[in-house]
């Protein structure tokens, strides 16, 4: 093993170092601008000749160094890269940095006015355009951002023109004109400047400088699919799929989804079987697997439909476990690593993809279960059956819920009862989502008891539940007890300030306790939640009359017409309004609109018909009447008007024939035979003395009977006297120059309450929170 070492000599014989710094003169190029003969060589073809074997190095290539060959040395070039050169050994000072030379020249001063300079900063100045357009878009603004797109473009052509005239067409900036293009079809495209949008792609796409411009017909395609042409968003897309290389496997499965969607829309769907098949067999997501189970539904394959929601279900979330972010110790160092993770971005995008996938197999499963089998619940619970046996356990609670809710749109209670029921034996989240929508049903159902308990039960079950807590307020609301329901709607507002329902029941806790003010502040909080409830802005416009501030309620209530202008009760209301400050025409527009949409509301009907009577058009009158008597027969009031109207305009024949009609019906009227006989008289009829025998008759009759009433005998007096109550005779209508109308003061009386919605937002939703 030793035999290979060789131990350095311990004398200096042998300097495996010397012989470095000898050179050959001959290598020295310091002189060469004295050797007559290499510059002769140069200037002439003497040193195109082949050199003689005597100037070549030895046999062994390179010279040796320090060697000494035909009387010149060796030039010593080793040590000159440490500043030692031959001028040194002259007599020159060492200076290794040329520091000697003095302080460098000054830097040209730049020439701003050259073509060059002009050309960077125009480009600069596109590049700068470019950039904000992107960040106009990004921000909302479009319109500033096309506008900048558009600035873009016009300076990006004169700089090619300048270019073109400097230097070749081969130093252009294809790059920059590829991202001016670009841009402005986006932008054209974000404003739905279609037209402009598709022609300043095909400016790109048929540019074949521009590598890679084939995808753009994706965008095309996609504006294609905006515009409805779906034949061509077919076709463009199946160009742009072409063009595409295999090795961009993402971007291919993406357009072939957007090829599957396109079919969808045009009814093609077992080409868009195709398409989600081969895209759940090459790369599997979500998107496809739901529209793959669309498709097969349309097509009412329900063996394809079963497989598909399974492939559904198999779609790998590739996200972290729950478990990843509870802390395994009490190390303080990793618990703040834990807190710092637990709701960060990466965290939010998990719980959205999750969220997402189980949206998709809810409605999935919500669309599947009635018709893949021979009734829905059998559905229902295969569906179950398969998300118990996958990665989503805990949506099979989910499922029976809304096979519950199911059983409710089908009015079938008793089922829908018994499938919640079910659950109070799970966990308390369940538990508390079955009780809250039992509690639901049974308030809907007028079963206050029982509703309160299933509240109680989900309340204990879950005491952050806001839909639990609103039921159980609702519960205290419908027993009387306003301050503890408004006790339940706070403690629901506090869990969850999103709670609308809670917000507007505690609004209407507020008015039955007459607190206007707060009631007013909490219908005003949920006005900017939801700006276009009809509801909400009805209860605004109520409190304002209530507060006795006609002129905001006026306005609320316009702004509820806005929102829905056919609602009866809403225009009916404001006439009611506009008649008590004493404004007749406008009172008379909204009754008369009121009218139009809903001509079966009496109190509207009363009030135009006393209108056109206070203004002397009694024949436009009678309508009004006429059809207040056929929406209540029973009522001689209206049928008298009738008859007086026409009495009042002088068509005493026809006002004869409708008293006489009115005491057919109405054998028992005082006031029909008054008038019969009054007519009768003035025409001179014969008639005149049947009529005067039976009016004498019933007013002794109703002498007795209030003698009767006087005395206590209530006998059968009494109930003839509610017999006659029945036929209408009401004293306010009886005259002795004739029948008048009293208007009411407050025009239509029935105003649109509170309790014409607490049936809707008392109670709380379907749906599980």
């Amino acid at each position: 093993m030793m035999q290979n070492v060789h131990l350095a000599p311990e004398t200096d014989e042998d300097d495996l170092y010397s012989g470095y710094n000898d050179y050959n003169p001959t290598y020295d190029t310091e002189d060469l601008e004295n050797d007559t003969a290499f510059q002769q060589a140069v200037r002439t073809s003497h040193g195109r000749r082949p050199p003689s074997k005597t100037s070549l190095a030895s046999s062994m290539g390179r010279p040796m160094t320090g060697a000494i060959q035909d009387g010149v040395t060796r030039p010593m070039t080793a040590v000159r890269a440490a500043g030692f050169t031959k001028a040194a050994l002259r007599g020159s000072a060492f200076d290794p940095l040329s520091q000697s030379r003095g302080p460098a020249p000054p830097l040209e001063a730049k020439n701003e006015d050259s073509p060059e300079e002009k050309i960077r900063q125009l480009e600069k100045k596109v590049n700068e355009l470019v950039e904000e357009s992107c960040i106009a878009n990004s921000c909302g603004d479009l319109k500033l951002a096309l506008e900048k797109a558009k600035d873009a473009g016009r300076k990006e052509r004169v700089l090619v023109r300048q270019r073109e005239q400097v230097t070749t067409p081969e130093n252009i900036n294809l790059d920059l004109t590829y991202s001016v293009l670009f841009n402005l079809a986006s932008q054209y495209s974000a404003n739905e400047m279609y037209a402009e949008a598709l022609n300043t792609y095909q400016v790109i796409v048929k540019n074949k400088m521009f590598s890679n411009a084939g995808r753009l017909k994706v965008n095309m395609g996609n504006i294609y699919l905006k515009q409805r042409n779906y034949s061509k968003a077919i076709k463009f897309y199946r160009m742009a799929l072409d063009q595409i290389p295999s090795v961009h496997k993402e971007m291919r499965i993406k357009i072939m989804q957007n090829i599957g969607v396109t079919f969808i829309k045009t009814g093609q769907y077992s080409d868009a079987i195709n398409s989600f098949e081969h895209i759940m067999s090459m790369a599997p997501n979500l998107k496809a697997g739901f529209n793959l189970i669309l498709s097969y539904f349309a097509v009412g394959d329900r063996e394809k439909m079963k497989k598909a929601f399974q492939k559904l279900i198999a779609v790998p979330l590739e996200i972290d476990e729950d478990d990843k972010y509870i802390s395994p110790s009490d190390d303080p160092h990793t618990n703040l690593v834990i807190e710092a993770i637990k709701n960060d971005h990466l965290r939010q995008m998990e719980r959205d993809r999750k969220a997402m996938a189980e949206k998709y197999i809810m409605t999935a499963a919500k669309l599947i279960a009635p018709v893949i089998e021979t009734s829905f619940a059998v559905g229902y619970d295969w569906c179950v059956e398969v998300v118990k046996a996958s990665q989503y356990v805990e949506l099979a609670n989910d499922l029976e819920i809304n096979k519950a809710i199911t059983y409710l749109r089908q009015k079938d209670f008793n089922q829908a009862v018994e499938t919640l029921k079910m659950f109070e034996k799970k966990d308390s989240r369940v538990k508390s989502a079955a009780a809250t929508n039992l509690s639901f049903l049974y308030y809907l159902e007028n079963e206050f008891a029982q509703a309160s308990s299933y509240a109680d039960l989900a309340v204990n079950s879950d005491r952050y539940n806001p839909s639990a807590l609103t039921n159980k307020g609702n519960t205290v609301f419908a027993n009387g007890d306003y301050e503890k329901a408004a006790e339940f709607y706070k403690e629901a507002l506090r869990n969850d300030s999103s709670c609308t329902e809670a917000l507007y029941n505690i609004g209407l806790t507020y008015k039955k306790l007459n607190r206007l003010d707060e009631a007013l502040d909490c219908f005003l909080k949920l006005h900017a939640i939801l700006r276009n409830s009809a509801q909400v802005l009805y209860q605004i416009a109520n409190v304002y009359e209530l507060m006795e501030d006609p002129n905001q309620a006026i306005e609320w209530l316009m702004q509820l017409i806005s929102v829905v202008p056919t609602d009866s009760r809403a225009l009916s209301k404001l006439g009611e309004l506009y008649d008590s400050e004493g404004d007749k025409s406008q009172a008379f527009q909204y009754y008369y609109e009121s009218y139009r949409y809903f001509p079966s509301n009496i109190e509207v009907i009363e009030w135009l018909g006393a209108y056109y009577i206070d203004t002397q058009f009694c024949e436009k009158a009678i309508q009004y009447f006429e059809r207040a008597s056929l929406i209540q027969p029973t009522q001689v009031k209206w049928q008298l008007m009738v008859a007086s109207c026409f009495r009042r305009s002088g068509n005493y024949q026809k006002a004869l024939d409708t008293y006489k009609d009115i005491h057919r019906k109405f054998p028992e009227n005082v006031e029909c035979l008054r008038f019969l006989v009054r007519l009768c008289t003035d025409i001179g009829l014969k008639e005149v003395q049947e009529y005067a025998t039976k009016l004498k008759r019933l007013e002794k009759m109703k002498e007795i009977r209030e003698q009767r009433i006087k005395s206590g005998r209530d006998g059968s007096g009494s109930s003839r006297s509610r017999r006659e109550g029945s036929a209408g005779s009401d004293a306010s209508y009886v005259d002795p120059l004739g029948p008048q109308i009293e208007r009411p003061k407050t025009a239509a009386k029935k105003r649109i309450d509170e309790d014409d919605f607490a049936d809707e937002e008392l109670g709380d939703d379907l749906l599980p929170e």
